[in-house]
């Protein structure tokens, strides 16, 4: 017979002694009721914890709602508890959402300091800038032209060539300066060598921004937006200080600011304090909007100065083009015509012949015989009337050059 052994723990009970029993019952019953009333009161903190962690929250965000001078960075993270507010760049959508929300009822703007950007760095390398600059243009230049990079030095390709290459083209003495940090490296270098290695006088400079903006209206911006007074949007960073660059390096030496996606087909050496229209009113032929991919404008002209102003003064980081295209056209449609201002506005045809909406049409090779007529009318009317082509590269880049195309053609001869 097996037998089983059961391990308790050894309770001494007189078998015979009822009080002694009535006590030990009496201790059980006190020791489950109190552990009951344990588990309910645990129970309850829980829940109270879970609604105070609920209140932060809203209270969290009604706060975030209503203060208008709250100085958040780019990177937020707001944590209460298990609740999570993460604000890096995929969530930017919906933080420009909440700004939109904010201005339509009327509420303080949701502001965010500057990011750390590498163009705004300054160094020792930036501080040669200003001597840099008066070295490479004391070289005998036909003419200073001048491009933006604030993107990857690899970004850099050939379209970037080829427009570097252009200006060369039509002006074998001129002088090329690209501001970038990037491309002022020894992998720039390598880049710009077949271009040096031909006699051509191109160079990659880091700009010293702060320099740059100094005793302009720019200067006191860029202060507020380091501070967080100002928001800087949700537009990417570097097409806002490519706006301005090229502004501030035209009123501090003067010349002429090219973007890296104009292919120049002829001498820029008659243009004077210049600027081209986009497009015209085809009935009253008065220009309806200006742009700034190509500026021509001697040192310190007052008419870039008003771009700094205005660029300044009314800086909006969440609306494409309001401090480029827009910005240059509201400044020219108020003081065109007032004396001081010396200005020239050439039509569409000089500088901007396609539209963007237009451009694939340059890079499509002829279906038929009246296609490859209009190819060539077209070559020829650009050779007459055109200072260059603005490529628009967000709606090309991605275009294929075919054979016998209009591109084809303007790549061989320039």
């Amino acid at each position: 017979m097996m037998t089983t052994k059961i391990f308790v723990c050894p309770v001494v009970i007189p078998a015979k002694s009822p009080v002694a029993f009535m006590i030990l019952f009496a201790v059980l019953m006190f020791l489950m009721l109190t552990d009951s009333i344990v588990s309910n009161i645990s129970l309850e903190s829980a829940a109270f914890t879970q609604k105070q962690d609920s209140q932060s929250l809203q209270t969290l965000t009604v706060t975030r709602n209503i203060k208008s001078d709250v100085v958040l960075p780019l990177s937020l993270t707001v944590s209460t508890k298990n609740n999570i507010v993460d604000g890096d760049s995929e969530h930017q959508n919906s933080l420009a959402s909440s700004l939109g929300v904010r201005e339509k009822h009327g509420i303080g703007k949701f502001r965010r300091k500057l990011p750390e950007h590498e163009i705004l760095k300054s160094d020792e390398l930036t501080k040669k800038f200003h001597g840099r600059v008066l070295e490479f243009f004391n070289r005998g230049c036909e003419l200073h032209f001048f491009m933006t990079w604030i993107s990857k030095v690899g970004s850099f390709g050939r379209r970037e060539i080829m427009a570097a290459e252009s200006v060369f083209k039509a002006h074998p003495n001129g002088c090329l300066m690209i501001l970038s940090r990037t491309m002022d490296s020894v992998q720039g270098y390598r880049i710009l060598k077949p271009l040096l290695d031909r006699g051509f006088k191109v160079i990659a400079v880091a700009p010293d921004f702060p320099f740059l903006v100094k005793n302009t209206p720019a200067e006191a911006w860029l202060d507020d937006m380091k501070s967080g007074k100002k928001d800087p949007g949700v537009i990417p960073l570097a097409q806002n200080l490519s706006n301005l660059m090229r502004l501030v390096v035209l009123y501090k030496y003067g010349g002429v600011y090219l973007d890296t996606d104009f292919i120049v087909m002829r001498s820029f050496k008659g243009l004077k304090n210049t600027i081209g229209a986009q497009s015209i009113d085809v009935v009253s032929k008065n220009w309806t909007r200006l742009n700034n991919a190509v500026l021509v404008f001697d040192m310190k002209h007052p008419l870039v100065l008003k771009f700094i102003e205005e660029f300044a003064l009314t800086f909006d980081g969440n609306k494409w083009g309001h401090n480029g295209p827009y910005m240059v056209s509201r400044v020219v449609r108020r003081v065109e015509g007032r004396p001081g201002y010396n200005f020239t506005i050439l039509p569409p045809m000089a500088f901007y012949p396609v539209d963007w909406i237009k451009i694939g049409g340059l890079f499509k090779m002829p279906k038929d015989r009246a296609g490859s007529r209009w190819i060539e009318a077209k070559v020829q009317q650009l050779k007459r009337q055109t200072y260059g082509v603005h490529l628009w590269n967000k709606q090309s880049s991605k275009l294929v050059v075919e054979e016998g195309s209009v591109m084809e053609r303007l790549m061989a001869q320039n």
